[in-house]
């Protein structure tokens, strides 16, 4: 079986969980958010609001570069809001596929209210995951529209996973 791995990555709040997962029981493969593997002084920061930075991310992306390597296929939803962060996930996973949830402020600040018993909260932190993003460049991932419906992004999504494993 070809090795399938997948990152699903975007802000907070644009579906990485959701799309991801779809996409890991769509493709039969298992699938991880990375939310799960932050560990206990990450999440308390975010709770109260405090952005994580470079160093708060370094061993949990080391973590999250581990599902990968012990896994021979896998989906992995993960912010990744910069290349650094991209570049740790796809080491020693050169086949790793990125599929970017993009979105603007608006439509992921909506869908953020709505949330209940989410420790990420509070439009201050959404505006630092977009202010930390640098988003992929065209080659380095498939860009899927968010402000469509789910099951439109799902399919689109696992269109898009087809085609560039059909290259």
């Amino acid at each position: 079986m070809k090795t399938k791995k997948i990152l699903v990555m975007g802000v907070s709040g644009c579906g990485k969980s959701l799309i991801g997962s779809e996409i890991a029981k769509a493709l039969n493969i298992p699938f991880f958010d990375g939310d799960d593997y932050h560990p206990e002084a990450n999440v308390k920061k975010m709770a109260q609001g405090i952005p994580l930075g470079d160093n708060d991310r370094c061993g949990w992306l080391t973590t999250l570069n581990e599902l990968y390597r012990t896994n021979d296929s896998a989906v992995i939803a993960c912010s990744a809001l910069k290349p650094a962060y991209r570049d740790v996930l796809r080491h020693n996973n050169s086949d790793l596929l990125i599929v970017y949830l993009q979105g603007d402020f608006e439509t992921i600040w909506s869908r953020h209210k709505q949330r209940a018993n989410h420790y990420f909260n509070g439009e201050a932190m959404l505006k630092s995951q977009f202010d930390a993003l640098v988003e992929p460049h065209a080659d380095e991932a498939l860009f899927i529209d968010i402000s469509q419906d789910v099951d439109s992004v799902i399919s689109d999504s696992l269109s898009a996973i087809k085609e560039a494993w059909d290259e």
